[in-house]
């Protein structure tokens, strides 16, 4: 089976990363757009397997602020926590 890879770039704001899952891994239509929606879909409504490439992300991290950038990389290891079939990587 192949994995289907979320390429994360330009991140400067939660809009943009909504914006990013939704268009590449096909987000629900009542995807919510907040963090509690992002995580429920990425476990349960998201086929996997699929990878997570976050590209810049020293940019994102700058755009979005440390303890936003942080919230957003907890969610999504609770994601990979839950499910077997998710990776991340983090590129600077």
């Amino acid at each position: 089976m192949s994995v289907r890879t979320c390429h994360l770039r330009q991140i400067v704001s939660l809009d943009a990363l909504y914006d990013a899952f939704s268009h590449q891994l096909d987000l629900p239509r009542h995807f919510g757009r907040n963090l509690d929606a992002l995580y429920d879909s990425l476990v349960g409504d998201v086929a996997g397997p699929f990878a997570i490439v976050w590209h810049d992300s020293n940019a994102a991290r700058q755009a979005l602020g440390d303890d936003q950038f942080a919230t957003v990389v907890e969610l999504l290891e609770a994601v990979i926590d839950e499910r077997d079939d998710v990776t991340l990587e983090l590129k600077p």
